[in-house]
């Protein structure tokens, strides 16, 4: 089918209320629209560097942690929570009451998608899958009382306080499995010629036109894009979030979702979503990019610490990722005693590479903010 001629679906009526019943996307798609071509092939090319950074960078593992916080604060945001990237990287304790519940929906969702990625390594991208990741992701958070792990049995809406003023009502409930079904094999399907990036936009859209969870589909919906593009070998590593683009761009991020429903048009949808894969990628290249430069101007500093310099660098591939650290911490993970270890850490506040950020004198925390502030740009 060609995506200019795509029916997004209809609304049916459900007792006092209409639900959309959305067409399956189990098909082979192509289209008319030569932006889409030119972007298709920018977002490619834009990909592919991002993924040589995955290639050329020493230990990029250690640096993926703060993407996936990055994309978790972002993605949580999208949904409402008020925390900072400050705030994601502390351990709970050093979190404000107010503050909690937000702290840990972001943890949830880090949880949530390093599970889902090593999941991937022997489960195929599916339902089973996608139910596991939500049952981590909603874990003794707002929304926990909501079936974490299982599909809907009930009706849900977006917007509005009700179904008397929803302005969206995803389909009933008895049509869901039917659909789902069809989305797992859309994934899959090996038979039809759709670019991945294509297959992968399309795909979000139906997945939050479904709506299947009773809370948490947007956060699953876009965790979903990486864990496809992963599985499908578009990214070495989890590198690529578009939580941010969407963030920037709420407003043109929903209207583009509800245009399709409204009128049918997909082509406007997966433009959208080309440009996100496009500028969210530049800008992970530059993130390591200046990473690389921030690796270079702290081994300048860490020369000037002599026989320190050794335990120096152990520590920082430990803040590479856990940018926040304790005194008593950098004990454990040195085997150092208190008074060697203060000294360590005064030293690194002396070269500018650590910031205490309590004022206390006692049960300090400091923070590898230079580091951070790569992932707040």
């Amino acid at each position: 089918m060609k995506l200019e001629d795509f029916k997004s679906g209809i609304y049916r009526n459900q007792f006092q209320y209409k639900s959309f019943l959305p067409n399956k996307i189990n098909q082979e798609w192509t289209w008319d629209d030569p932006r889409i071509n030119v972007m298709l092939e920018k977002a490619i090319q834009a990909l592919g560097e991002l993924n040589a950074f995955s290639i050329i960078v020493p230990n990029v593992d250690l640096f993926i942690r703060m993407h996936i916080l990055k994309e978790a604060n972002t993605s949580s945001r999208i949904e409402g929570t008020k925390t900072e990237i400050e705030d994601v990287v502390k351990e709970a304790d050093a979190i404000g009451p107010e503050k909690r519940d937000d702290w840990q929906e972001v943890q949830n969702y880090v949880q949530a998608m390093n599970v889902a990625i090593e999941q991937l390594a022997t489960l195929p991208l599916s339902l089973r899958l996608i139910r596991n990741t939500h049952e981590i992701l909603m874990n003794n958070v707002r929304g926990k009382h909501k079936t974490p792990g299982q599909f809907r049995t009930s009706q849900n809406w977006i917007g509005g306080s009700s179904l008397a003023d929803a302005a969206y009502i995803p389909p009933y409930v008895d049509d869901m499995q039917d659909l789902l079904d069809d989305l797992e094999k859309f994934i899959h399907n090996d038979n039809i010629l759709v670019p991945h990036l294509i297959r992968c936009a399309l795909l979000h859209y139906q997945f939050e036109t479904i709506h299947p969870f009773q809370d948490g589909n947007g956060r699953i919906g876009r965790l979903l894009i990486t864990l496809y593009l992963v599985s499908n070998n578009l990214l070495l590593k989890p590198t690529l979030y578009l939580s941010e683009f969407f963030e920037k761009h709420r407003e043109q991020y929903y209207d583009a979702l509800t245009r399709v429903r409204a009128s049918n048009d997909i082509n406007h949808w997966v433009r959208f979503f080309l440009q996100a894969v496009i500028e969210t990628s530049v800008k992970g290249k530059e993130t390591f990019e200046n990473i690389l430069k921030l690796q270079r101007s702290t081994e300048n500093k860490l020369m000037k610490l002599g026989r320190r310099a050794e335990n120096a660098r152990k520590l920082l591939m430990h803040l590479y990722q856990a940018p926040v650290i304790t005194i008593k911490q950098v004990e454990d993970l040195l085997h150092l005693n208190y008074v060697p270890a203060s000294q360590l850490v005064n030293n690194l506040v002396d070269i500018n590479i650590l910031q205490e950020t309590t004022g206390y004198s006692r049960n300090r925390i400091f923070i590898f903010s230079s580091y951070i502030d790569i992932f707040k740009e």
